[in-house]
């Protein structure tokens, strides 16, 4: 198959929070973008982040080969971002981060891409009795022998202006007395910015950096959950109670959560619950950098620090803020 001289990229999940930023960088080198989506008409707002006609949005499913084969055919480099933190329905864990995930870099591979990406996390773990980091460990695995040679990131938790963290946190603490400190607000984590995690991909994309094939990314500095809390409350303006909720009340607040918003969620009318039995086995391990692993730093990417970026999109929750 002739090849034009224009890398050819396709993005997989291009539209999420990270992805938006990965089509901009990739499309800073030149490359011509596939942004590989479930819902082409929701991506359009990639388009300007290129040239005329340099960004496309693709319908593509990861759950099906025939719509996967499509989006990666002549493909030089091949980038997956797929993953969730709830399931609704088919858009289950095994289904996306693993299972999608192989059948992406098999893809990939028969279609003869010269690299792949895979996005996985910090804590991704085949053995762990948490069904998001279990499956994204299996998800590694999977890519790893579908496509040898493939990179896998595994940042730790992410922020930036469209966040599920910060933002999430911030909006309760406008309707709520206090936030919770599940198992006492002790776990760390390593928060890494959006725009150092898009520069990582387009870098190990284009084959620049070491030829690791794990990358484990975190932010300058380590906190822990509650000392997030502290930041959230402090950029917004606002004094709450910090609450410890012991791990095995979390758990049970968590099971009432999901089945209350069961319904809504099946029906697909809304809100998906304020936090998953799974999310707090997640809590119940520190989510930093084990050391094993080149970072950032290896990359040439100095990390953005936390209290840069955090400020700027959070004063949209503070009192007398007006919301358009």
């Amino acid at each position: 198959m002739g090849r034009s001289h224009m890398n050819v990229v396709t993005v997989f999940g291009a539209s999420g929070f990270i992805g938006r930023y990965v089509v901009r960088e990739i499309a800073k080198t030149g490359a011509r973008v596939r942004a590989a989506v479930r819902r082409p008409e929701r991506a359009m707002f990639l388009k300007p982040m290129g040239d005329v006609g340099q960004v496309v949005p693709v319908a593509a499913n990861i759950r099906d080969d025939a719509s996967v084969a499509a989006a990666v055919d002549g493909a030089d480099t091949v980038i997956n971002l797929v993953g969730i933190l709830q399931t609704n329905g088919p858009q289950n864990f095994v289904s996306l981060q693993e299972e999608g995930a192989t059948r992406v870099a098999a893809a990939a591979k028969s279609a003869g891409a010269g690299s792949f990406v895979q996005i996985s996390a910090i804590g991704a773990d085949i053995g762990s009795d948490s069904a998001y980091a279990s499956t994204k460990g299996a998800g590694e695995k999977g890519v790893q022998e579908a496509f040898p040679g493939a990179t896998v990131l595994r940042p730790s938790i992410v922020f930036g202006p469209e966040d599920d963290f910060f933002n999430k946190f911030a909006a309760l603490a406008r309707l709520v007395p206090a936030l919770p400190l599940i198992g006492g607000g002790h776990t760390k984590f390593e928060p890494v910015y959006v725009g150092d995690i898009a520069n990582a991909v387009a870098m190990v994309a284009a084959n620049r950096g070491k030829p690791a094939r794990v990358y484990e990314l975190g932010g300058p500095n380590v906190y822990s959950f509650r000392e997030l809390m502290e930041i959230t409350l402090a950029e917004i303006g606002r004094k709450r109670l910090l609450v410890p909720v012991p791990f095995p009340i979390a758990e049970a607040q968590a099971t009432i959560a999901e089945l209350a918003f069961a319904v809504p969620k099946a029906l697909n009318l809304g809100p998906v619950a304020p936090i998953t039995r799974d999310q707090v086995k997640l809590l119940r391990k520190d989510n930093v950098r084990s050391g094993e692993y080149p970072g950032l730093d290896d990359l040439g990417i100095q990390a953005t620090a936390l209290e840069l970026i955090v400020p700027t999109y959070l004063q949209r929750y503070r009192r007398g803020v007006w919301h358009s």
